[in-house]
Order: structure tokens, then C-alpha cells, then sequence
């Protein structure tokens, strides 16, 4: 399975949620607001597309109108107060993916 990380800068939670699941999936990630946001083809490669904030989903859509309907998008709902690589980050974000496992597969 292919799933896109997805957050504002992709410095430390998509960063880090790439890494921590590169063993169990297919892993990438990307940003909506860093130089190189996330793009068109990075969508079309994804199976799943998982957000960390609700925000982002809603401008994945504004961006991707067509794209974002034909794509399976997970909300986290882990605000950005964690550094990369983040112990407690990292704890947060395998409970979430855990919990929304059968809606991964």
C-alpha cells in the first residue's frame, strides 16, 4: 500500500510518519507550504493520503478538486507542536495509525 504523509511544512510530522512507516507501507511525504509543495503526481501515487489536521485536507481538495475525490484521505488530528523524529510524536502517531488500520487497507 501506498500512502502519502501530509502536513504544512513536511519538516516534522510527515517527515517523521514517512519514516516511521516505511517498514509497514510504501511511504512518502510531503508539504502544502514549504518550497516544494505537495504535487499532483505524489497524489496520483498514493493508495491513501493521510493528514495530520483537518485544515490541510480541506486545502488538499481546494487544490486538487478532481484528485480529491477519487482519493481515500485519513485525518489524524495531530496539531504541530512536535519536533522531527519526536519521541512522543512518534508514539502519537503510530496509536492514530493503529486505531485507523482497517481504513488503510
Amino acid at each position: 500500500m501506498k500512502v502519502l504523509f501530509i502536513c504544512n511544512q513536511n519538516q516534522n510530522r510527515s517527515k517523521t510518519a514517512e519514516e516511521v512507516f516505511r517498514e509497514q507501507f510504501n511511504t512518502l511525504s510531503a508539504g502544502l507550504y514549504n518550497q516544494k509543495p505537495v504535487t499532483e503526481k505524489q497524489l496520483q501515487w498514493a493508495d491513501v493520503v493521510v493528514v495530520m489536521e483537518e485544515e490541510q485536507r480541506h486545502e488538499v481538495a481546494k487544490r486538487f478538486p478532481e484528485l480529491y475525490l477519487q482519493k481515500r484521505i485519513l485525518c489524524l488530528d495531530i496539531p504541530d507542536i512536535y519536533h522531527y523524529n519526536d519521541p512522543p510524536l512518534i508514539e502519537i502517531l503510530k496509536l492514530k495509525v493503529e486505531e485507523n488500520l482497517e481504513l488503510l487497507a
